[in-house]
């Protein structure tokens, strides 16, 4: 990403019980960071079922459920529908499939509460429904 960059890091570790308000939240307080050039990097998983992996799946094959999950993501996002998107249990397509559980899914809301403008980097699923996307908060 940045080949040349001598950039310190420091590990954050997210309470996992906390929801996504809190989480974006948290990400907001270390906002600032970004003005004395820090990145700020989540690492999670826009879909995280273990359970329903293909592990055979040809490259190009995305289960529905999981794009439609992760369409609908990036449409609150682009829309910065704050609120869809801390309800998305309750509101999105699939929700509890695509993340039985919300830990792999947090990353996403601190790094959105401590960036700005929303773009794609990538989109990919791996094994039918695992979400390798790369979204950038300028």
């Amino acid at each position: 990403m940045y080949p040349q960059a001598d950039i310190p890091v420091v590990q954050v570790s997210l309470p996992s019980r906390q929801g996504p308000a809190l989480q974006t939240q948290a990400g907001r307080s270390l906002a600032g960071l970004r003005e004395q050039g820090v990145l700020v990097i989540g690492s999670g998983s826009i879909t995280h079922n273990l359970y329903d992996l293909d592990w055979s799946a040809a490259p190009d094959r995305v289960e529905p459920w999981a794009a439609e999950f992760r369409d609908w993501i990036i449409d609150k996002l682009q829309s910065n529908d704050e609120a869809a998107l801390h309800h998305y249990r309750t509101l999105a397509p699939h929700a509890v499939r695509a993340h039985p559980s919300d830990e792999h899914l947090l990353p996403l809301y601190f790094a959105r509460g401590a960036g700005g403008a929303f773009s794609i980097a990538y989109q990919g699923f791996t094994m039918g429904a695992l979400g390798m996307d790369i979204y950038r908060f300028d």
